[in-house]
């Protein structure tokens, strides 16, 4: 088996947990800024000692809540700052914080509360409590639900004000870093979710190894907006190692706005999943070509693409630097201007962003350096840097892990962010963890240490013919196109490789206009378009230049619909649930290969 690992001088002390690093900025540094929240049009600070007395104050309610050491509170909601205190102030009266998507449909979150065994839940809207009233009700443990939006905070703190601190201090004294963080359940894009048991060290490793990996994003001072789901391990970490780095971090999850928020916020740093920078890509083409400027656009791209490519092969010539410098001027500072000006870097995890939109961001000034990671591994154990990037890769292993590929492909890890097992579940965990390594169910190879990731065991489709065929690097090229939404490449046991393509609802206005059709043309109508049908074929014929002829795709269809998280298409990190879509879209598919 290959291997290769990072060397790593970490020890995280049997007594750690995440709750010392808040605890010591009050004591030592008590007017450090930690977050900015959103107060009106503005973004406040929060101090150190505003957070952890906070944090303290809702802790203590939940101790004369009779929430016990080790007991499991439940928090569904969108990504607030009211997320990370309340997750803080779990982990202060040393219980277990249950991650909800505030997406999932109510026989999810029946699941995960009873198989959790959860005491208590925060809900963030009245909505949502109606939503899954009646799995609240038969929850078997579960005594109390409160609503973030209706005072939760305030109510909980009041509850707790005859707590003393020395209650809290001997929780804390009590506390491992071995004791269970939190339970994060695995998003299901197939069968029923896991859940993914994480402890204290989990997380201060991983704090510390992608701290030493990525370097210049998790540096005191420097400041990011997160509006990832904090349900997703992804965002979790980045809260947890903004508050152990003392990076400044702000909450929103009012993504229609994200551009206007980055704009106000202006972080350092951008952390995200693949699809958000597709879709800053394709906003920013969709709408030079609304403006007249696609073609600019387009060379642009291009030259920004090839720049790139040139710094990993002795530097661009002077040619090719005269027209970077004409394109910042035209259009790359106007792209940097969108993420607020002072975007230093972004850091994309959660799924494969693609060596094209690596390259393109890193050609206009915005390197983005792709990690790797699962929900069982505390989110990274590979990441790209400023010092070691290899476009395409997901980088190399942060320090203290070791990446194995076995014989047939798939990649193996172990050290100290990957977890000990699922939650009430040893057959899966003896499923996952054999000999020591964590079987990710991902195939991938090593070069020179840089870990590249072709696809996944189960998402490998196998023709008719015989045909091994991942679908990823296909999907990838089509989501290109700027009307493109999403892209489901089919073909298991069937002749030849098909696709299933959706329209980006919020590229059909501009487009709608350029071609001089009416603003109220239907999606039904717009998937039959002859212009459009043209477009997307000329998207499907550059996906396929990139693969042998046994790996293109024969024949594509527009759907008149788009794959949703609301619709249980798309887990909450825009990922495809490829067997829901499969079932969803039997017919669909079917007439593709009629």
């Amino acid at each position: 088996m290959e291997q290769y690992s990072t060397p790593s001088n970490l020890s995280i002390e049997d007594k750690a947990t995440t709750v010392d690093s808040i605890l010591r900025y009050r004591s030592e540094r008590p007017t450090m800024p930690l977050f900015r929240k959103r107060s009106g049009n503005q973004w406040v600070n929060v101090t150190a000692k505003q957070f952890a007395d906070e944090v303290d104050a809702v802790a203590k309610g939940l101790i004369a809540s009779g929430i016990k050491p080790g007991e499991r509170v439940a928090i569904l909601s969108s990504t607030r700052y009211e997320w990370t205190v309340l997750d803080y102030a779990i982990w202060r009266a040393g219980a277990t914080t249950v991650a909800i998507y505030e997406t999932s449909a109510p026989d999810q979150v029946k699941w995960i509360l009873e198989d959790s065994g959860t005491s208590m839940l925060f809900v963030e809207q009245h909505a949502h409590h109606t939503k899954h009233i009646r799995v609240i009700e038969e929850a078997p443990e579960l005594r109390e639900t409160l609503v973030i939006d209706d005072h939760a905070l305030a109510t909980i703190t009041k509850r707790g004000a005859k707590i003393g601190d020395a209650e809290l201090d001997t929780r804390h004294a009590n506390a491992l870093s071995s004791d269970a963080a939190t339970l994060i359940y695995t998003s299901g894009t197939t069968g029923r979710p896991k859940g993914v048991v994480l402890t204290h060290a989990n997380f201060l490793a991983e704090c510390e190894a992608t701290r030493d990996a990525v370097g210049a994003g998790l540096v005191e001072g420097k400041s990011t907006l997160l509006f990832l789901p904090l349900a997703h391990v992804f965002a979790r970490v980045v809260a947890v190692g903004c508050v152990e780095n003392g990076v400044v971090l702000g909450h929103t999850s009012d993504i229609p706005n994200l551009i206007d928020d980055l704009g106000k916020f202006r972080p350092n740093y951008v952390l995200s999943v693949p699809r958000v920078f597709e879709k800053v890509y394709n906003s920013a083409k969709q709408k030079a070509y609304d403006g007249g400027k696609g073609k600019i656009f387009d060379r642009a791209a291009d030259t920004a693409i090839e720049y790139s490519k040139a710094m990993e092969n002795g530097g661009a010539g002077l040619g090719l630097k005269l027209k970077h410098a004409l394109f910042d001027r035209l259009v790359y500072g106007k792209l940097r201007d969108a993420l607020g000006g002072q975007c230093e870097g972004a850091i994309s995890g959660g799924a494969p962003l693609g060596a094209r939109l690596g390259h393109f961001f890193r050609g206009v000034g915005i390197p983005v350096y792709e990690g790797y990671g699962l929900s069982e591994t505390t989110a990274a154990v590979t990441a790209n840097n400023e010092e070691h990037q290899r476009v395409g890769s997901v980088g190399r292993p942060v320090p203290g892990v070791t990446v194995g590929i076995a014989d047939d492909g798939e990649v193996l890890l172990n050290g100290p962010v990957v977890f000990d097992g699922y939650w009430k579940n040893p057959k899966a965990t003896e499923e996952s963890i054999v000999d020591g390594w964590f079987h990710t169910g991902d195939i991938g190879h090593l070069d020179d240490g840089f870990l590249f990731i072709t696809g996944r065991k189960k998402e490998l489709i196998v023709t008719a013919g015989g045909k091994n065929v991942s679908p990823a690097q296909l999907e990838d090229t089509i989501r290109a196109h700027p009307m493109v939404s999403q892209c489901l490449v089919v073909g298991d046991n069937k002749p030849f490789i098909a696709a299933l393509i959706t329209i980006d609802p919020e590229a059909i206005p501009g487009w709608l206009e350029r071609h001089h059709l009416p603003a109220d043309t239907s999606l039904a109508d717009l998937a039959q378009n002859e212009t459009l049908t043209a477009e997307i074929d000329a998207a499907v014929k550059d996906a396929n230049a990139k693969v042998s002829k046994a790996e293109a795709i024969k024949k594509f269809t527009i759907l008149d619909t788009d794959f949703t998280i609301e619709s249980g298409e798309l887990t909450p990190t825009m990922k495809l649930k490829r067997n829901v879509i499969h079932d969803a879209q039997k017919r669909a598919i079917a007439d593709l290969y009629t």
